[in-house]
């Protein structure tokens, strides 16, 4: 897959070395050349000297090809500016952006646009806005046998109530992060689009869980 990441600091160099190494194709932008040796002589990627909003220099990026684009430069206004110009222009399907002011950072995620308050903000945290599929292990209990992880739900459970989603795996889900922020799991909590789901489960089960939660519920059921 394809990745284009516009900011080439601490986070961007990060995740660019991270999905390089990974095998990914990938392009980083920034506006300063010396921006780039952060990435160091192992770097196989592309590197572009320019604007990251700039539809040029995108371009030249091939953002059209991106499975994601990643805004991680220093200023907000560039970010989102940028972002937007991934998802809009080029098409970009999984888009996130950095964002210094937590409270601008909810107005963007509710205009489509995931963003991470820079407080909050590592690579690990960007890697899941841009790569959403499968789950994220967060913490294990010391005996080793519960696990807390974020799952990816199949778009179809979106509307869908928590109750639903447990009577479905068995498991429990412990909370949600909506719009950067985490909220209790009630059992009537309907899941809206762009919930991520932290679910505790016994070890064991996390894949089958899995497995469950990436088929719409039309699909478990007709299964069923």
């Amino acid at each position: 897959m394809h990745f284009v990441i516009m900011g080439c600091g601490r986070v961007g160099a990060t995740l660019a070395k991270a999905l390089d190494g990974n095998g990914h194709s990938v392009a980083v932008v920034d506006r300063d050349p010396d921006a780039f040796l952060k990435l160091g002589p192992d770097f196989k990627g592309a590197t572009i000297t320019g604007l990251g909003f700039d539809r040029e220099t995108l371009t030249q990026a091939r953002t059209a090809d991106a499975f994601a684009f990643a805004a991680v430069s220093s200023g907000d206004n560039s970010n989102i500016l940028a972002a937007r110009v991934a998802r809009e222009t080029f098409g970009v399907p999984n888009v996130a952006a950095r964002i210094y002011d937590p409270d601008r950072a909810q107005v963007f995620e509710r205009l489509g646009i995931p963003t991470v308050p820079t407080v909050r903000w590592t690579a690990e945290q960007v890697m899941r806005k841009l790569v959403p599929q499968g789950s994220i292990t967060e913490y294990r209990e010391p005996s080793g046998n519960l696990v807390l992880a974020e799952v990816h739900l199949d778009p179809g459970w979106v509307a869908r109530p928590i109750e639903e989603i447990e009577e479905a795996t068995g498991a429990r889900v412990a909370y949600v992060t909506r719009l950067s922020e985490g909220i209790v799991a009630a059992d009537d909590l309907l899941i809206q689009d762009g919930d991520l789901v932290h679910i505790m489960c016994p070890v064991d089960r996390l894949a089958e869980i899995e497995r469950i939660l990436d088929k719409p519920v039309t699909a478990r059921e007709e299964e069923e």
